[in-house]
Parts: C-alpha cells; structure tokens; sequence
C-alpha cells in the first residue's frame, strides 16, 4: 500500500474535512494491536507513543478515518501498515464484527471518548499481529505491554480522548479484566 495524500480520489482537502466534521459525524477504524500466544491468548498490548498538535506525549492506538468508497478490511490494513509498518503482518479477523462501537463527541462527558475536533464513530477491532512493528507517520514509537502494565494507572493516565477507556473494553472482550 502506498501513502495517501490529499490528491488521493475519496480523501478530502483540509477545509473540506473541517467542513464535513462540523456538519456530520465521521467514520473512524480503530485497531488495539495484540500478540497472542499458541492457545490464542493475550500476551502483550502495543501501544503508539505520539507527540500531540499542544506538544504532549501520549499512548494511543492505531486509527484513522474510512475514505469514501473504502472498505472496512482496506481502511484497518492501511491504518496498520501506516502506524505500524509494512511488516507487521495484521492478521484481519475473517468476520469484521467489531468488538465496540465508540462514539466520540466534540463535548467532554457525553460518553467516555473525546474528540474537540468532531463527532466521530469508530469501529474497534483487536488485531493479532505477528510481524516486525515499526512505527512510522506521526508514531515516536510502539511499545509492547504486557495485559496487567496496559491497564495500570500510569499507562491508562497516558491515554487521552477515551483510548483508556477503549483498551479497557479490548482487554475485558478477551476475558482479561483486573
């Protein structure tokens, strides 16, 4: 997969963008990257550290917006292959039932995800990957947990926008709540 660029058919310009996420929600993949063990289980979380548009250093996981004339499948591969890299080998679940639907609102407290910028709807998904992890775009680094340290209070403090909360949901869909 190539980069995608503002010349890219289906991708808006940053003005058409800003008008569209004033008028309507958008349609966001997240994905909550995981290695698993022979019997299927959960053995560590990865986690992007990002350096926000305020300069801030935060945890976050892999999303991104669904272009116009996209499939759900494409729009995870890329988010992944973009944070991620190349090599990483996700493996896509064969049903793409998302394990949560969140909901982000431009106002805090509505539910527990926070976007100032829009409303958003976004599709989660746990993804097995089995490849080498390099972040690349806007990602410093990626940083494997294990299932206890991604739900400490000093990793979920890291998360903002609701991604804690999000994680949370990923660990308790996969039996490993504590």
């Amino acid at each position: 997969m190539s980069d995608t660029t503002e010349t890219t058919p289906g991708w808006l310009t940053r003005d058409e963008l800003d008008m569209a996420r004033a008028q309507m929600p958008i349609l966001y993949v997240e994905a909550v990257p995981v290695r698993v063990d022979e019997t299927g289980e959960v053995t560590s979380i990865g986690l992007l550290l990002r350096i926000g548009t305020d300069g801030t250093i935060s945890r976050a996981l892999v999303s991104g917006r669904v272009m116009h004339h996209e499939r759900i499948r494409d729009a995870l591969l890329r988010h992944l292959e973009k944070d991620l890299g190349p090599v990483a080998l996700p493996h896509i679940p064969a049903s793409l039932q998302p394990f949560t639907v969140a909901e982000y609102f431009p106002t805090a407290g509505i539910t527990p995800y926070h976007d100032p910028r829009q409303h958003a709807v976004s599709l989660a998904y746990i993804v097995p990957v089995t490849g080498d992890c390099r972040p690349r775009q806007d990602a410093l680094d990626l940083v494997w947990f294990s299932p206890e340290e991604a739900l400490s209070a000093a990793v979920q403090g890291e998360m903002p926008g609701g991604h804690a909360a999000l994680l949370k949901q990923a660990l308790a869909h996969v039996g490993r709540t504590y």
